[in-house]
């Protein structure tokens, strides 16, 4: 356990930014699975709407310091591209 004052309080600090850092993965991993499945159910309008949420939030995420911009950048792409391909076909 921690004997200075300093280090009690990096424990304290961080103790939040985990909680907070896992609020902010699950919310990605959720936002992204919404639009994989909306793309595999085959309904285009859903996946659109959902692709929608998806970038508006991520990019938010970057705005806070949570997400790079390439990271951000790379995932919202990847969904464009899911998103895209199923329209086409």
């Amino acid at each position: 356990m921690a004997n200075h004052k300093s280090a009690e309080k990096r424990i304290r600090q961080t103790e939040k930014r985990t909680i907070r850092n896992r609020y902010y993965r699950t919310r990605i991993k959720n936002i992204t699975r919404a639009v994989r499945e909306a793309v595999s159910s085959g309904d285009s309008t859903k996946a659109s709407e959902a692709f929608k949420i998806a970038n508006k939030e991520i990019h938010s995420f970057v705005s806070k310091g949570i997400l790079k911009k390439n990271t951000a950048a790379r995932k919202v792409s990847r969904l464009n591209a899911l998103v895209k391909k199923m329209s086409v076909a």
